[in-house]
């Protein structure tokens, strides 16, 4: 909607065995992707990883926000993109909740 009201930012940190990875995202209208990872696997299954580079970059795109993605380690490709996932989707609910202390857009610019 007309975001009024939301928090604006989200931050995640996600463990998921031996993997470690931290999303940030600001709902900003202004579109960026910064992938931090390294996916020591081509292939998950028949999944190939490059996809998720692609997938996170077009999504931050379309959603028009600054997302920044960083893997701090890991060694299992599975667990590194499943920890990116779920701490990308808890940034996600943490940007998007409303925060009663905030009135009107989050943003000296009045819109974002």
């Amino acid at each position: 909607g007309d975001k009024k009201g939301i928090r604006r930012y989200g931050q995640a940190k996600i463990p998921m065995d031996d993997a470690l990875a931290e999303v940030i995202v600001d709902l900003s209208n202004r579109p960026h992707l910064e992938f931090r990872a390294e996916l020591p696997a081509a292939k998950v299954g028949t999944f190939d990883t490059e996809l998720v580079h692609e997938f996170l970059w077009k999504f931050a795109v379309e959603a028009r926000m600054n997302l920044h993605v960083v893997v701090h380690y890991g060694h299992n490709t599975h667990h590194i993109i499943e920890a990116v996932f779920k701490a990308m989707a808890r940034a996600l609910d943490e940007a998007t909740q409303l925060d009663p202390r905030v009135k009107g857009v989050p943003s000296t610019k009045g819109m974002l």
